[in-house]
Parts: C-alpha cells; sequence; structure tokens
C-alpha cells in the first residue's frame, strides 16, 4: 500500500509536465538572453490571471541554477497590483525550451517555448495542455502580422483561438523590489 501511494504522489507531482502532441519546444533556447522582463499580449482564460491587466513575467537567475519567476498583473476589480513569485527548471537540458515552473510548493506545470523569434522580442508559451497558451513580448504589443502568426500557429496546434483574451497595457506597473534568492 506504501507504495501504490508514493506512485500515486510521484504522478502528481510530475502529471503536469507534458505538452500537448502538436506542441515541440524549440532548440537551441539560450536562457540567458529570454531573461528580463516580457509583457503578455494574449493568453487563453484561467482562475489565476483572470481579471487581470497589464500583466508581466519577470525572469531573472536563481542560486541553485533555475529561474526565478515574478508574475505581476493589475486587478480592475480589486484596485491593486497582484504578483506571484515562483521559479522554473529546465526538463530536458538548458538548450531546449522545455521548463517546469512552479508558483505552488513541490507542484510544477510545463512551461513550453514553442516559437521564438531570433532576437527575443517574442515567444508563444504553452502549458500541459491545451488549456494555457500565452504570447510574450518585450513591448505591451505585437505588430498584427505577430498577432496574425500567433493564432495561426495555436490554431494549427489544436488551441482553441477564439477564446484568446488580448490583455490591455495602459497602467505602468510598480518597481519590482529586488529581492533576489
Amino acid at each position: 500500500m506504501k507504495k501504490v501511494v508514493l506512485l500515486v504522489f510521484a504522478l502528481l507531482l510530475t502529471g503536469c509536465l507534458g505538452m500537448p502532441k502538436q506542441v515541440t519546444p524549440v532548440n537551441d533556447f539560450e536562457l540567458n538572453r529570454y531573461l528580463g522582463t516580457w509583457y503578455e499580449v494574449a493568453r487563453l482564460d484561467h482562475s489565476f490571471e483572470r481579471g487581470l491587466s497589464d500583466v508581466t513575467a519577470t525572469y531573472s537567475l536563481r542560486e541553485d541554477g533555475g529561474v526565478k519567476v515574478i508574475n505581476r498583473g493589475y486587478s480592475r476589480e480589486e484596485g491593486k497590483w497582484q504578483e506571484a513569485e515562483g521559479k522554473a527548471y529546465f526538463v530536458e537540458n538548458d538548450k531546449t525550451g522545455y521548463l517546469k515552473v512552479s508558483f505552488f510548493g513541490p507542484f510544477y506545470g510545463s512551461y513550453v517555448v514553442f516559437e521564438l523569434d531570433d532576437d527575443y522580442q517574442y515567444a508563444f508559451i504553452s502549458g500541459p495542455d491545451h488549456d494555457y497558451l500565452w504570447l510574450l513580448s518585450r513591448t505591451p504589443t505585437v505588430s498584427e502580422s505577430v498577432k496574425e502568426q500567433f493564432i495561426a500557429a495555436a490554431k494549427q496546434r489544436g488551441f482553441a483561438t477564439e477564446g484568446l483574451i488580448f490583455v490591455d497595457h495602459t497602467r505602468t506597473a510598480p518597481e519590482h523590489k529586488s529581492n533576489e534568492q
């Protein structure tokens, strides 16, 4: 019985590390070029970002070799900024854009970079399944051609692009407090 409980617990801890069948992570990924602040331009709706505008993700190195993740967004309903800190680690190797990210203790979910331009100015991201999809950019807006490319790439991979939310960026995020780990 003890082995069964341990097996179930292990499956729960790693169960969200898959990716949709049609999604393949980029190769030749360069973490140092990816670090810094990205603006969330579009996403599929999910509970932990529902109602947020002005969403950013800031990535920096952790002392243990992982990546510190700071996600923040503005809740108009609450009239205040919300912030979540997480950590991410490569799943396969540091040249493949496939990471596991955690905001909740030992539970990790997939973070799959499936498209990234040569200049690291925009990225298409998937989670473990077709419920999680993001378009990130170094700027709050992208050209119509990048939006169209994102929608086409996501649709081709089986995402429900009709549910995309294009994020409003009319506020300026507060200064990030430097509390590196």
